[in-house]
C-alpha cells in the first residue's frame, strides 16, 4: 500500500482537478494553434503546407511515429535486471 500523503508533502497533481485542469489547458492550447491557423500568414514551399491544420497533424504524427519507434528500440536495447551483477 502506499503511504498517505500529509498536506505539508502534497504536490500540485496529487489532486485529480489540477490533472483535469492541466488536460483542459493543453486541448485549448491545441484548438487555439489550430485557429490561429486560419489567421497566420505563412510562407510555405510546399503544396500540401497550405491544407487547413497541416502543422497541428505534422506534429502529432511525428509524436506517435517517435512513441511507436521508442517502444522496438527498447526491445533491442533493454538489457536484463541482473546485468550489471554479474
Amino acid at each position: 500500500m502506499s503511504k498517505p500523503v500529509d498536506d505539508k508533502n502534497k504536490h500540485m497533481f496529487d489532486d485529480p482537478k489540477n490533472i483535469k485542469r492541466v488536460i483542459h489547458a493543453l486541448y485549448a492550447v491545441c484548438g487555439v494553434s489550430l485557429l490561429l491557423d486560419l489567421v497566420v500568414h505563412r510562407h510555405v514551399d510546399h503544396p500540401w503546407e497550405r491544407l487547413f491544420g497541416f502543422y497541428c497533424l505534422y506534429g502529432f504524427a511525428a509524436c506517435v511515429i517517435l512513441v511507436l519507434v521508442a517502444k522496438e528500440l527498447r526491445k533491442v536495447l533493454m538489457r536484463p535486471e541482473d546485468y550489471y551483477d554479474k
